[in-house]
């Protein structure tokens, strides 16, 4: 049963170096409290699960079940992790309607989720949102994608996929998996086999920056110390496509980027190709509107993309960007204005925020 367990106190897991501790020691009694996802095998788990421990550099922290299947990780089939907590009193509920979105081929409209589980259409909204940590509407939109991922990659044809996310036309189908997937459902079917993606590393005042696109567009900007490390990273993203050193046009791009890292005040656009959720995307494109030299609070940006109440799923969103600087997920700081929270190293963006303050003050001047 894909739903998170009931929100429950942290019991002092607050940091992602005690929710390591906790995994490392299998403690159960963190079980509901957290949960962490391994990227090399695209699955989460409880902290208790008794599978092989993973490597930390590839483990995510999660605060509910829904958040890891949000970002497109599948429940553990050891330790079950998506399953519902009986301490919750409507356990029974909640779980009746979610079997009614997990049995029905399109999502089901609010009153029949609401009298599958016997209550009112106000107490039930109310009740599954504090269980699962999202409204019946978004956690049956996280339902069909991950149906999606998982029928391309079960369904022997493309053809047999598009039956079996439970779509009618495959008209409905290519359009939705284009957004979820962000490719075409053949390559991810193929685990991006096919795919080229082409790549290059440069130096910039912040250390090395790698800058990867496909045909459609830039797909990956990552900033770091050791360029073999983002280039190693870069093959874990793209594990069956072909990638490519770039020529002298691709040299171009890389220069552009590098460009505006040391003067980010100019400006970057570029066309993207990135892969994330419906909800992800709004998120990046409100980034993208924030000027240079301006930033914002995570609780504003949560409200420019018209949900005040999601200011963790906005953070983990900025968390998940794929490309530096071209989303600026640096503008974004907490709201005290204290910076902290960046993919690429706190430092990193500290710098990237007093340089864009010099150049933006720079241009305001003359």
């Amino acid at each position: 049963m894909s739903v998170a367990a009931v929100r429950q106190p942290d019991l002092g897991l607050t940091t992602d170096r005690q929710r390591w501790d906790a995994v490392l020691r299998r403690n159960r009694a963190a079980d509901g409290r957290f949960f962490y996802s391994v990227r090399t095998t695209g699955v989460y788990c409880r902290p208790s699960c008794p599978s092989r421990r993973p490597r930390r550099e590839n483990v995510r922290f999660h605060a509910t079940a829904a958040d890891a299947e949000r970002e497109g990780f599948r429940p553990c089939r050891r330790c079950r992790p998506a399953a519902i907590s009986t301490a919750d009193p409507h356990a029974a509920a909640i779980g009746r309607a979610i079997r009614l979105i997990e049995e029905s081929e399109t999502p089901p409209a609010l009153e029949a989720l609401a009298d599958a589980a016997g209550l009112s259409r106000f107490h039930f909204h109310r009740v599954f949102r504090a269980a699962t940590g999202m409204t019946p509407r978004a956690f049956a939109e996280a339902h069909r994608a991950t149906r999606v991922r998982q029928t391309l990659v079960e369904s022997a044809t493309v053809t047999e996929a598009i039956y079996g996310a439970g779509f009618n036309s495959s008209g409905r189908f290519y359009s939705q998996a284009s957004e979820v997937l962000g490719m075409t459902p053949a390559a991810y079917r193929a685990g991006g086999a096919g795919a080229t993606v082409r790549f290059a590393v440069g130096r910039c005042r912040l250390g090395s920056v790698l800058v990867a696109a496909t045909t459609r567009g830039v797909c990956a900007i990552s900033l770091g110390g050791d360029p073999d490390a983002l280039v190693r990273d870069l093959q874990d993203r793209f594990p069956h496509a072909t990638l490519t050193a770039g020529d002298p046009s691709f040299d171009r791009l890389v220069a552009t980027v590098i460009a505006f890292v040391e003067a980010p005040a100019d400006g970057l656009s570029l066309p993207l190709h990135v892969r994330g959720t419906a909800f992800q995307h709004r998120v990046w494109q409100a980034l993208r509107r924030i000027p240079a030299g301006t930033t914002v609070s995570y609780s504003e940006l949560a409200r420019c993309v018209g949900q005040p109440g999601a200011v963790r799923a906005v953070a983990r969103a900025c968390a998940s960007n794929p490309v530096a600087v071209a989303i600026p997920c640096h503008r974004v700081v907490r709201v005290n204005g204290e910076v902290s929270g960046y993919r690429w190293g706190v430092e990193r963006k500290r710098a990237l925020l007093e340089a864009e303050a010099v150049t933006t003050a720079a241009a305001t001047a003359r």
